[in-house]
């Protein structure tokens, strides 16, 4: 199901390759982040991580391949002097307008049965990614971003994130 060459350790390089399903995300996550830990990498980067990761996978498996399509997700991670940088790609549909969605925060004073069911995934991502960048190139969607080893609000040029 996941598969990492063992030759390629971390912190310089991390691939996983792995089927786009729920269960396959599951796994892979806990594999990087279980490898981000013995790597001695701090609760922050790795939980960043984990929530940044787990957005952007879930929603491949739910909005690039869908219910009645799977497909191969490749993950990658390269450390950088100031960050993880991480690469995905899959094969699956493009995102809509072939451009990432905005980070805006999905309006939330409505009554609990009018508020929306999703929208804040994407908020999260870019509040806590830097780098964000998107393209589809024969049939192949790829996002590379990265997320810094320690928080600094001034590195997102979308500004501080709340406490």
């Amino acid at each position: 199901m996941v598969m990492r060459p063992k030759d390629v350790p971390m912190p310089d390089h991390f691939r996983l390759v792995f089927t786009g399903t729920a269960l396959a995300v599951r796994a892979a996550l806990k594999e990087l982040i279980a490898t981000l830990a013995a790597e001695g990498r701090d609760d922050y980067l790795r939980s960043t991580t984990e929530i940044v990761l787990g957005e952007i996978l879930n929603n491949i498996v739910e909005h690039a391949y869908g219910p009645d399509r799977q497909g191969e997700v490749e993950l990658c991670c390269e450390s950088g002097q100031d960050a993880l940088w991480f690469t995905i790609r899959d094969h699956g549909a493009p995102m809509p307008g072939l451009c990432l969605p905005p980070g805006r925060l999905a309006p939330v004073d409505g009554a609990r049965q009018d508020l929306p069911e999703g929208g804040f995934g994407w908020f999260l991502v870019h509040r806590l990614a830097n780098d964000l960048e998107y393209c589809r190139d024969a049939g192949c969607n790829r996002l590379r971003f990265a997320i810094p080893y320690r928080r600094n609000p001034e590195m997102n040029a979308r500004g501080p994130v709340a406490e």
